[in-house]
């Protein structure tokens, strides 16, 4: 076990959060979630008990709520926050910017003065690959300029930034930066997944959603990219690898005062390495559910580009960590949730 036993989960109860708080159960930590449920439900945390077997503590409250998270850090006696909570639909955020920025970057804040009050300078936050904007060149490493191309990729860099100049200012502060790029498939159980509320912004769930009879044909953006088979490329990640490689990022912060953390954010990638395109995710989702998945072509999305994947040769190197799930495991693990919970977690 390591020194960091107690662990506040921000936004534990969304899709990354829920499959974090398994590997983290599973590991031997004791996990308190703090969640407002705005895009979650209360159910998802039942099924991870079940899973684990194990008790997660919860508090239902907003991260803008400073006393409420000096609260929760208090009563779950908490030595490291997961930090997951947060808006982050990129095409809602051009809508709404100002919520963005309230929920983001204000919740942020919040929650570093209240970990600050409190004695807690261990954090592991949720970053996203949308802070890199457009590619000068691939894959993406993590010295590349970052330049984010809208408000919800900015409300994230607004954050590190913060969290850049606090850890200068703080030496004693342990603050890991991981940069997400695309989160998809579901826990083997079944028993959780990702489960968006209205229209999925995301290509895995409308996909399944389309295999499961929910919606009648997938839209596909764009067929004219400079990419082997016209569609955009991106790169998958396990959400179970991913949450693994929140586990690896905090015991990394519990056993090192070596240089590269000392003094500043320790910054890596998570993805897998490889992209592939629409149409390969589409073949592989058909494969695992054996059902049709009608498609039609639209013009290209603005803003959108032919490729981004990852370089995350710095979190093997520091980590140890390396994703370990293929595309048609991916394909297979979405597939066996939605078809046992074709409701999400209304189902239940």
């Amino acid at each position: 076990m390591t020194i960091t036993q107690r662990i506040l989960v921000t936004g534990g109860a969304g899709y990354i959060g829920t499959h974090t708080c398994v590997e983290l159960l599973n590991a031997g930590y004791h996990v308190t979630v703090m969640d407002n449920f705005c895009n979650s439900k209360p159910e998802a945390l039942k099924r991870v008990e079940r899973i684990t077997g194990k008790v997660i503590h919860c508090m239902e409250a907003d991260i803008r709520n400073r006393a409420a998270v000096a609260q929760a850090l208090v009563q779950s006696k908490a030595t490291a926050v997961i930090h997951f909570a947060g808006l982050k639909a990129v095409g809602e955020s051009a809508t709404a910017p100002l919520a963005y920025y309230d929920n983001n970057v204000v919740g942020t804040l919040r929650l570093l003065e209240a970990m600050d009050e409190c004695g807690v300078n261990t954090l592991v936050f949720s970053s996203s690959a949308t802070v890199y904007g457009n590619p000068e060149r691939l894959p993406f490493q993590e010295t590349h300029r970052l330049l984010p191309t809208n408000p919800y990729g900015r409300t994230k860099l607004h954050i590190e930034c913060m969290l850049r100049d606090l850890q200068a200012s703080r030496p004693q502060w342990r603050i890991a930066i991981l940069r997400y790029f695309n989160p998809v498939g579901a826990h083997p159980s079944g028993l959780i997944g990702e489960d968006p509320r209205g229209v999925p912004n995301n290509l895995m769930p409308f996909l399944s959603q389309v295999a499961v009879g929910r919606r009648n044909h997938l839209n596909i953006f764009g067929r004219d990219y400079s990419t082997p088979d016209g569609t955009g490329i991106r790169d998958y990640i396990h959400v179970t690898d991913l949450a693994i490689g929140h586990l690896r990022a905090l015991e990394h912060l519990d056993k090192t005062t070596s240089s590269h953390t000392a003094g500043q954010c320790l910054e890596l990638n998570l993805g897998t390495g490889k992209g592939h395109s629409v149409l390969d995710l589409v073949q592989a989702f058909k494969l695992a559910s054996g059902r049709p998945i009608p498609y039609q072509f639209k013009a290209r999305r603005a803003g959108d580009i032919a490729e981004f994947y990852a370089d995350p040769t710095l979190a093997s190197q520091l980590l140890g960590w390396a994703p370990t799930m293929n595309l048609q495991q991916i394909c297979e693990d979405s597939w066996r949730w939605q078809r046992m919970n074709p409701d999400g977690y209304r189902s239940a």
